[in-house]
């Protein structure tokens, strides 16, 4: 609105104006200014009549002074300060100017200044109206301020208008606003006069709150069931999964408006029914309703999540005729619903054309890019926003992590710490997904003391992101800790931890857990019994395995999938029972993949089975010839049999595939930065400390009877040779520089991307025990814990 300020009388001549006692007749009287108010459109006319009722002394008269305060609080070419000063200098103002003032306090969101002019007008001893107190409890709906409701419903008992109908639904609102249904339905219950707005606003109130049960109750006992009511318990009905009740009081209803259809459009798409929100949006238009942006804001987000472009683009073309598409949550919709769809050039069009962009708009764009995998474009919309709110820089990090960028969202989110911006729930759920990633364990446990001191909500997905990071970095005590600090737990929770306390070797803890979940209630699912699954092979309790593999179909009616039918082939390879788990795969109710057939080949390999080994090698190459690990698995079979032409063939027909064998890659955190290690790595800024600690690690392991195992250098080599290379290997250097760079008692973490070779875990063992140190390595697989000589997985993995 456009305030003309520069004409507004100056609070001088009021002043002077006020104080004037007028020497001629008065030429102003109460006709002519009700005459001459209405027809003022400008300050400067509306200042004409005042400065003649100022002059003349009219102002003095209480209710031509109200009139005059009421047309100028009403008017959108008067400022606000321009009325207060009219109202400071009216004398013995009456209620009806008072609830004015506070009238217009409240339509212009300030509620609890309307509050502070009622504190006023009772030092100043005036008496409020049966107007009054419904402005007042409006005030503290407003902002839900149920302390200073409760006193204006004290002051309403002590003034005597607690009869009054209109007191009373204000009240009766007031507190269901503020969710105490108790003292709202006490009142309902105790007012000798109920009426439509009575029987409304306790029904809004249990809507809120969403209870079914009273809600529906009050709206069976309402006298007249207006369309209000009816469209208020489709609304409820589908926030509460009732979709066929909102559906049958929607059919039984005299009367639809078009909110009545928003309504139930809503319930079908908040409840993933998106085909039938289609239909019935089909419907209502074919009934000729007319249509407002937020059934076309439903509607599109239907069109989103079922990736119905077409009939995304065939709604924009309504909304175009309809002359609604200008609306910034249309045109934001828009842009949601085509990036979700992968029309991102459709989206992009709109946001570039866009002439009243908001931060919403910012964000759904960047949101969109980075789905599209168009990282890049995203980080400069991002770059060049004019504001960015939590929402931006949660949508760029989780887009980092999302799309495997773990090192850029950690370092996004340390620029985020450094501007001051707090984050939120969703920003830390990706900043500790990166961390897991990363194997950045001190930043996770920074989050961790960040989420307590800052008293953050410890949701379901924010827990078990961190219940996952403790256990992929071997903390099982601190994984949980968070568990059992959880108000909630959802099955992905329980999941999070049984696979953890699984791949950590804790298998009967695991295995406790899986029944503790069935008697908590939660059903399990389909990532419940692989995690049940991987505790039995990572034991070799082939039985226990068995059960609960059947157990899956008898007593939980899940139907195993080809993951399950992989566990289940390598828990019988891992047991040595070769022909089992190969037949196993031949009876599978579907094709089985490659790392079925991959789990078979592994098994062959640590059995020494060279004949189903190489038979199932070869298929494996011919399925995927790409696949480095088959290869060098068939090459490490040929090896172990002397087999030195086959291997070189193998490794012939890696060179004609142009198939590379991955690196062996090892990570270890050490004061709060990740270094990574490949194999015979020489790059380290402290190489040649390594290397001094790695001969003395040669010596103590001497000392302490280690062999090198020289069976895993699968090369035609000297035996010298051999064993150079075996203390070349990445995870030797991880923890070389581990015992150099982290300080006891605090344990040595190593990520390794590859399965921990034989020599590498006997090594591991030997040190632990010669240098007094926890190692922790976390394999491709699984968790090593080295404690003593020891290692968790008891030499089976």
């Amino acid at each position: 609105m456009n305030y003309i300020r520069e004409n507004s009388l100056p609070l001088s001549a009021i002043k002077a104006a006020l104080n004037h006692n007028p020497i001629f007749k008065p030429s102003i009287n109460l006709s002519i200014v009700e005459t001459h108010l209405p027809k003022c459109r400008k300050l400067k006319q509306f200042n004409q009549v005042l400065s003649q009722m100022i002059l003349t002394g009219f102002i003095r008269d209480t209710y031509a002074a109200s009139r005059v305060l009421k047309f100028s609080t009403g008017s959108t070419f008067i400022h606000f300060d321009h009325s207060l000063r009219i109202f400071n200098h009216i004398e013995n103002p009456n209620a009806f100017i008072w609830n004015t003032m506070m009238r217009a306090y409240v339509q212009r969101n300030s509620p609890e200044k309307a509050i502070w002019l009622y504190k006023l007008m009772l030092d100043k001893n005036a008496d409020g109206d049966n107007y009054t107190y419904p402005i007042l409890v409006q005030a503290c709906a407003i902002q839900s301020l149920e302390f200073e409701g409760k006193e204006m419903h004290n002051h309403v008992l002590k003034t005597g208008f607690d009869s009054d109908v209109y007191v009373q639904n204000t009240l009766i609102n007031m507190y269901a606003v503020c969710g105490n249904m108790g003292d709202a339905r006490h009142l309902f219950d105790e007012s000798p006069v109920l009426d439509s707005v009575s029987w409304n606003s306790i029904l809004a109130g249990y809507v809120q709150i969403g209870d079914v049960e009273n809600a529906r109750y009050i709206y069976l006992g309402m006298p007249e069931r207006n369309t209000i009511a009816s469209n208020s318990m489709i609304v409820l009905f589908g926030r509460t999964g009732l979709l066929s009740e909102a559906y049958q009081l929607f059919n039984k209803m005299p009367e639809k408006d078009m909110v009545s259809w928003s309504a139930l459009i809503s319930c079908y798409e908040q409840n993933q029914m998106y085909e039938e929100a289609l239909v019935l949006f089909m419907k209502m238009r074919a009934d000729g309703i007319l249509v407002d942006e937020v059934v076309v804001v439903s509607i599109l987000s239907a069109c989103a999540h079922a990736s119905l472009v077409k009939t995304g683009k065939i709604i924009h073309g309504l909304v175009v005729k309809i002359g609604i598409e200008s609306y910034v949550n249309l045109q934001n919709a828009f842009m949601h619903m085509y990036s979700s769809c992968g029309d991102i050039v459709a989206a992009q069009k709109l946001f570039n054309e866009g002439c009243q962009l908001d931060q919403i708009s910012w964000n759904s764009m960047i949101s969109g890019h980075l789905k599209c995998g168009s990282v890049e474009i995203a980080k400069q919309l991002f770059d060049s926003m004019p504001n960015k709110d939590i929402v931006s820089w949660s949508a760029m990090i989780s887009g980092y992590a999302q799309h495997n960028r773990y090192s850029e969202a950690l370092a996004l989110f340390h620029e985020m710490q450094q501007k001051g911006i707090r984050p939120d729930e969703t920003t830390l759920v990706s900043v500790v997904s990166a961390c897991t990633h990363l194997a950045a364990l001190d930043l996770g446990k920074w989050i961790h003391a960040y989420i307590k001191k800052n008293g953050l909500k410890l949701n379901v997905i924010l827990g078990t992101t961190l219940i996952d990071m403790y256990m992929k970095c071997g903390c099982v005590e601190n994984a949980l800790e968070v568990f059992y600090g959880m108000e909630e737990s959802g099955v992905s929770t329980w999941n999070a931890v049984i696979l953890g306390l699984a791949i950590n070797g804790i298998v009967d803890k695991s295995l406790e857990m899986f029944s503790d979940m069935k008697k908590s209630g939660v059903e399990p699912n389909e990532i419940t019994f692989m995690g049940v699954l991987g505790a039995c092979r990572h034991m070799g309790l082939v039985d226990e395995g068995r059960r609960h593999f059947d157990s899956m179909i008898q007593e939980h009616k899940i139907e195993p999938n080809v993951k399950h039918y992989g566990c289940m082939v390598d828990l019988l390879g891992r047991a040595g029972m070769l022909g089992e788990a190969e037949e196993l795969i031949k009876s599978m109710p579907m094709i089985p993949d490659v790392a079925t057939w991959g789990a078979l080949l592994g098994a062959c390999k640590k059995h020494g089975n060279n004949e189903i080994g190489e038979r199932v090698g070869r298929k494996l190459i011919e399925f995927q010839p790409e696949h480095d690990g088959f290869h060098v698995l068939l090459s490490n079979i040929y090896a172990s049999k002397g087999n030195w032409d086959d291997v070189l063939e193998v490794r012939g027909m890696m060179m004609q595939q142009g198939v590379v064998k991955t690196p062996g890659c090892s990570m270890i955190e050490a004061n709060g930065v990740v270094h990574e290690f490949l194999a015979g790595d020489k790059t380290h800024p402290w190489i040649n400390k390594i290397e001094r600690k790695l001969d003395e690690m040669a010596s103590r392991l001497k000392m302490e009877g280690y062999a090198p195992d020289t069976n895993e250098i699968s090369l035609d080599i000297d035996q010298e040779e051999k064993e150079t290379s075996l203390f070349r290997h990445s995870e030797k250097l991880a923890i070389a520089f581990g015992l150099i760079a982290i300080s006891p008692p605090t344990p040595v973490r190593i990520m390794k991307n590859l399965r921990i070779c034989n020599d590498c875990h006997e090594a591991a063992k030997f040190i632990s025990r010669a240098f007094n140190r926890e190692i922790v390595v976390r394999d491709r697989h699984r968790f090593h814990h080295f404690k003593q000589g020891y290692c968790s997985c008891s030499d089976y993995w």
